[in-house]
């Protein structure tokens, strides 16, 4: 059986390509197509695989916003040559999912979430963008959400990574889905020995406008206090004029950089909404505590009062107060890794090549109704 993998992009390693890279492991010499690569972004096994990019390649720059070129991604996502494979499988926040198999193919999409910046986070993606270019999203983001759902009967079944998804799915696409949710290393993301002190919190994230970064960095400056920021994006430099002295950044750390960071953070900060969040399950797995908004995928991976803790409104106050409840409480690090290893790698492949089976069964008994009702109107 020929199987290809198919995925937006490759230009750094977050918790999309952390699924990609178990997805490589159990379909060893299976091709990845994406819309762009920047080499040396990805772990090695990655790199090392048959990766087959598009037309967008010649015009990408990883000094430059590439997200610009949204219209062009969905163009792009209609030239994959899929043809002579048996199996594809997508993984797609954006339009990984719009690849076309030959006929008689079987398509399974890994689905991180329905596209944010054309559904049901518009608002909070572009709240921080020049007018204009706002004014631009708006003109084209209804063609592209009839597009998007145009694209969805491309794909067989749909696996979701969490439960928030799987409602997204289901509400934007009208789609039945599995929910299987995401590996977290936790043979490497381990705690640290006995006694290791903590101090500042930390942020892991892409800098992007949902995920309300400034919050954490308000909070920071509002009480002095010291704050580590690992990730990259389009955000940086309004980020990075907004921080306060106690604010440093981290460009994309080394695993075991990372691993160092989650060891010795006092607590792990996550003040946007996630669809799922690796984030939260691999400081979990280093012992240490979470603090994050009570939506979305935090809602599935961390124990408030046992974890960490959940607080109900956005912004700098209702994450200062989530962190002062935080210091009065004592928590077991025993029971933050417990909680991580039920999303451990071999968890993950069980459940994924159990759906995946379970999903090829049904198509093989015959077409059957996988609409739950239509999606919600433009």
């Amino acid at each position: 059986m020929r199987v290809a993998l198919v995925h937006d992009w490759l230009t750094g390693t977050r918790g999309g390509e952390k699924v990609l890279l178990e997805l490589v492991r159990m379909f060893p010499g299976a091709p990845i197509f994406t819309l762009f690569h920047f080499p040396g972004s990805q772990p090695p096994e990655i790199e090392a695989a048959d990766i087959r990019t598009t037309f967008l390649q010649k015009l990408v720059s990883p000094r430059a916003d590439y997200r610009k070129l949204l219209l062009l991604f969905f163009v792009a996502s209609e030239t994959w040559d899929l043809s002579g494979f048996d199996l594809v499988i997508s993984t797609s926040h954006c339009v990984a999912k719009n690849a076309k198999r030959s006929p008689g193919a079987f398509h399974l999409c890994y689905c991180h979430t329905p596209v944010r910046y054309l559904h049901d986070q518009f608002d909070d993606y572009f709240r921080a963008r020049p007018a204009l270019v706002t004014a631009a999203a708006r003109l084209v983001r209804g063609p592209l959400r009839a597009w998007d759902r145009a694209a969805v009967p491309r794909v067989d079944a749909f696996l979701a990574n969490s439960e928030n998804v799987k409602a997204r799915i289901g509400r934007l696409w009208g789609r039945e889905a599995e929910v299987v949710f995401p590996p977290v290393d936790t043979g490497f993301y381990t705690p640290p020995p006995p006694g290791t002190p903590r101090n500042g919190l930390l942020v892991v994230s892409a800098l992007a406008p949902y995920k309300r970064l400034e919050d954490a960095i308000d909070a920071a400056n509002t009480r002095h206090l010291p704050l580590t920021i690992a990730g990259f994006g389009p955000e940086r430099g309004r980020l990075a004029a907004r921080a306060g002295e106690t604010v440093r950044f981290l460009d994309t750390p080394r695993d075991d950089m990372l691993r160092a960071c989650y060891r010795t953070a006092e607590a792990v900060l996550m003040p946007g909404e996630e669809d799922f969040g690796i984030v939260p399950l691999e400081a979990q797995a280093c012992g240490a505590p979470v603090v994050a908004l009570a939506r979305g995928g935090a809602t599935e991976t961390v124990r408030d009062g046992e974890t960490g803790v959940l607080y109900d409104a956005p912004g700098a106050a209702g994450l200062l107060t989530a962190l002062d409840r935080l210091r009065g409480l004592t928590l077991d690090p025993a029971a933050l890794v417990r909680n991580a290893a039920r999303f451990s790698p071999d968890v993950f492949r069980g459940r994924f090549l159990t759906a995946l089976a379970a999903a090829r069964s049904r198509a093989e008994k015959g077409p059957e109704d996988v609409r739950i009702r239509g999606p919600e109107s433009v």
